[in-house]
């Protein structure tokens, strides 16, 4: 195959494939395919509620494809459009279950789906994070079981993790180097071709496809491990009666000390990721103390959160049932729709354990996201009459830095700042 005789298929149309589905469809022929029929609709209408995709871009690529309807762009959620593609890229989400095990069953859908659609000769192409050996291990013989074709004889695979940041505008898809691997050298030679063809930074090839999913793996226990080093700083200091975030500054005039910054660890990536190497660890024999130790230091820093805003309500004799308490933010990053795995609602439901009522306000999150994955309801807007007892700054969204917590602390209110964005003199406690 060569890369003019290319037609793609992008399986998922989330934060990583849409923007992919967007660039490949400038050069090529692409089926962007996703089986929520609603969102597909949404594409073909021209919006996009993740706010990741180049919509001028979108609008282009469709655009081609209606004019010309050879390169291009279009939306499908019917299976049978998959059969015209002869190269698969699959982003679908790789989850966690409720007791941290990898969830494979996205994936393993999916790769079902597409072993209907394989044909000789095809490329399958997976970016979703997974443990090293995944594709070879668990991919590939339901693509051999259904299609009825051999690996690496009749149809080849590659893997080229996503890295993706959700709400980076700067260091997007085509702007960041891309690790890209094949399962034979020439298969290898052609994914890294393909993605050569829209990248501006250009790739990093690893040896095998082993390689390239565990150091996608890595890449956020790394952040994972080192994040954690820094809660459990915060949790030392808070017995300590300092500040954090004065420690961190103070370290960091040496030349070599990386500021990395305590915080609440949710999302797609980081929060999830390290599982999926623990368990192929575990898997072979060994337990990876590190890794899992971090995990439960980050597990645990919403319940200090909301622990600590308590214990200062309480020396401030505030009454903790009935108390209203505000909780700025529920996204797990700032500026960005992404609410994935966020940490926030766990300090929302730890205080109303204590009987507290909570309102959450988010003007970045989708409202029906956030009711449907975690039955909370955010509040539409803010009461500016409503009188809070403690209000906890979690998210540090743009629209919160001109937020009126003085008015608040005049009022008699907490105010706890998880991201160290407030005014110092405005806060009772930081992380």
């Amino acid at each position: 195959m060569t890369l003019q005789d290319t037609h793609i298929a992008v399986i998922g149309l989330g934060y990583v494939g849409l923007p992919l589905a967007i660039e490949y469809g400038k050069k090529y022929p692409v089926i962007g395919f996703d089986i929520n029929k609603a969102r597909v609709s949404e594409l073909e209408a021209g919006k996009d509620k993740t706010l990741e995709a180049d919509l001028v871009g979108m609008r282009e690529a469709t655009t081609l494809w209606q004019t010309t309807k050879k390169n291009g762009l279009r939306f499908s959620s019917n299976e049978e459009d998959l059969k015209a593609a002869n190269v698969f890229i699959v982003t679908v989400p790789t989850p966690i279950d409720a007791f941290n095990n990898p969830d494979l069953t996205p994936l393993l859908k999916a790769t079902a789906m597409l072993g209907k659609a394989l044909k000789k000769g095809d490329i399958v192409i997976y970016e979703s994070t997974v443990y090293p050996g995944c594709t070879e291990e668990d991919c590939v013989p339901v693509l051999e079981r259904i299609s009825g074709l051999k690996f690496n004889s009749d149809f080849f695979c590659g893997y080229s993790p996503e890295r993706i940041n959700p709400g980076d505008k700067e260091n997007t898809l085509t702007t960041i180097k891309k690790i890209t691997s094949g399962s034979t050298p020439q298969i290898a030679d052609f994914v890294d071709d393909l993605y050569n063809s829209i990248l501006l930074n250009g790739t990093h090839r690893a040896p095998n496809m082993k390689v390239a999913e565990c150091a996608k793996a890595i890449e956020n226990a790394q952040r994972d491990v080192n994040i954690s080093f820094m809660n459990e700083l915060a949790l030392i200091c808070d017995r300590v009666g300092i500040d954090t975030n004065d420690v961190i500054e103070a370290a960091g005039s040496k030349w070599n000390f990386r500021k990395y910054r305590p915080g609440l660890v949710g999302g797609h990536c980081i929060s999830v990721d390290p599982y999926y190497l623990a368990h192929k660890a575990k898997a072979m024999g060994y337990n990876p103390e590190v890794i899992l130790s971090g995990r439960r230091v980050n597990n645990s820093i919403a319940k200090f959160i909301a622990d600590k805003t308590l214990k200062l309500m309480i020396q401030h004799d505030q009454k903790i049932k009935g108390a209203n308490v505000l909780l700025l933010g529920v996204t797990f990053k700032e500026n960005c729709p992404d609410c994935r795995n966020t940490k926030v609602v766990d300090i929302c439901n730890e205080m109303e354990d204590f009987g507290c009522l909570v309102d959450i306000y988010d003007p970045w999150a989708d409202p029906e996201v956030v009711k449907n994955e975690y039955h909370h309801e955010l509040i539409p807007a803010i009461d500016p009459d409503k009188h809070y007892q403690a209000i906890v700054a979690c998210v540090a969204h743009e629209q919160f830095r001109n937020f009126d917590f003085k008015k608040y602390r005049q009022q008699g209110a907490i105010v706890f700042d998880v991201k160290a964005f407030v005014p110092r003199e405005l806060v009772d406690a930081r992380l």
